[in-house]
């Protein structure tokens, strides 16, 4: 084990698992390329404190099957396109926070946004730098959620048709996880939390979630140690942990990685994480600014 890993960050697996696990780091088999991904934390602030967008994946899904997470998905080639109406901190700016190319930065800042409005409906954009798109309920627009989702549009050409500008500004970039090497599906996840912009409001999109809520992360935290919900450890570790919702400063939270699966005694193999974030001070990134419920 890493000497920087704590002991008490390990989550452990068995079975068939550790088998693959076993047989990857012996370098048998090849594992999977981790496909880039974003998801996004939609935050507001209601009567009784802090609550969070959180939506349950349908039983039949290939991944994370019956789980409680937050809207987000893959990049998609056409996230990466230059064309697409953007102010805020630009693409390079992302690129140093990611440890990544300014095309992959700008791709996941758009994915993070497209797959929001997929499946939330909440659209981060607005005519100016300085406007946020009000309503996103009529027809209309669910027309463009769903040319979204089949794939007949991309988010350059709609913001471009609606005469709209992507807020990258009002993105906040959290966490980054990558599924372990054992795992057959796998993702480089890169977290984003972003408030619930005023006027708009989510809706149940239906798709790929079989029920949405807005939940307090305590009480969703609580829900997944009774079992009554399943929570994976992105979603338990990072972003519901009650110590990271300080959504007053004014900073960008360096990416945290999930470290690959180690073999040990018996049947069992272990992944690890890192303990805390790193946080640096930047005043680019404007603060996060939850709507009241």
């Amino acid at each position: 084990m890493p000497d920087d890993v704590p002991q008490a960050a390990a989550i452990r697996i068995q079975g068939k698992l550790a088998d693959s696990a076993r047989e990857i780091l012996a370098g048998n088999v090849a594992p999977a390329t981790p496909r880039d991904a974003a998801t996004v934390m939609l935050l507001r602030q209601a009567s009784a404190g802090l609550k969070v967008y959180m939506l349950r994946r349908q039983p039949s899904m290939a991944f994370a099957p019956g789980a409680f997470v937050f809207p987000g998905g893959s990049v998609d080639p056409r996230d990466a396109d230059e064309q697409v109406a953007w102010t805020g901190p630009d693409a390079a700016e992302w690129g140093r926070i990611f440890d990544a190319p300014a095309e992959l930065a700008r791709a996941l800042v758009c994915a993070a946004v497209r797959e929001t409005f997929e499946e939330s409906g909440v659209l981060l954009a607005g005519e100016s730098a300085t406007s946020v798109v009000a309503d996103t309920t009529s027809d209309d627009w669910e027309a463009d959620r769903h040319a979204l989702l089949d794939r007949s549009v991309s988010l350059a050409e709609l913001l471009s048709r609606r005469g709209l500008v992507l807020r990258a500004d009002l993105l906040r970039p959290w966490s980054r996880w990558i599924t372990p090497v054992l795992e057959p599906r796998r993702f480089d996840t890169r977290f984003f939390a972003a408030a619930l912009p005023a006027g708009q409001r989510t809706r149940d999109v239906g798709g790929e979630a079989s029920e949405v809520a807005w939940v307090a992360p305590a009480e969703a935290l609580q829900a997944g140690e009774r079992g009554e919900i399943r929570l994976f450890p992105p979603t338990r570790q990072s972003p519901l942990s009650p110590m990271q919702w300080d959504i007053g400063c004014d900073r960008r939270r360096r990416q945290r990685e999930i470290f690959a699966p180690c073999p040990v005694q018996g049947d069992r193999a272990q992944f690890h994480r890192p303990s805390d974030l790193v946080s640096a001070p930047t005043p680019a990134i404007s603060t996060l600014n939850p709507s009241a419920a």
